[in-house]
C-alpha cells in the first residue's frame, strides 16, 4: 500500500470545482463535492480528456472533451456500468488534502 501524498492546501480547491495533480506517476483529479473531497483517475477512459476540467454537478463531472459523465463518489460512468474511472481515498488534515494512490 502506498503512502499519502499532500496535494494542496483546502482552502485552494473552492467547492464544486475540481484540480488536476500527477501523483507518483498517475493523473489524479481531485474534486470538492459540496465541502467534501474525492478523487478520481484523471484521464477520460473514451480518449484521454482532462477530467478535472470538466463541469462538475451534483457529483458527477463531464469530460470537457466528449462529454463522457462520471460518477465523483465511485468513479462509474453515468450511462455504461461497465466503464468506470479508479477512484482514490482522500483525507483531510490540518487543512491540507492528502490522496494515496
Amino acid at each position: 500500500m502506498s503512502d499519502w501524498q499532500k496535494l494542496i492546501a483546502a482552502s485552494d480547491v473552492p467547492v464544486g470545482s475540481g484540480k488536476e495533480f500527477a501523483v507518483s506517476g498517475r493523473i489524479v483529479a481531485l474534486f470538492n463535492v459540496d465541502g467534501q473531497f474525492q478523487a478520481i483517475d484523471g484521464i477520460c477512459a473514451h480518449q484521454g480528456g482532462p477530467l478535472a476540467k470538466g463541469q462538475l454537478v451534483d457529483g458527477v463531472v463531464t469530460c470537457p472533451w466528449h462529454g463522457w459523465q462520471f460518477q465523483i463518489a465511485n468513479g462509474q460512468h453515468c450511462l455504461n456500468p461497465r466503464i468506470c474511472q479508479t477512484t482514490f481515498e482522500v483525507k483531510v488534515e490540518l487543512g491540507d488534502v492528502f490522496v494515496r494512490v
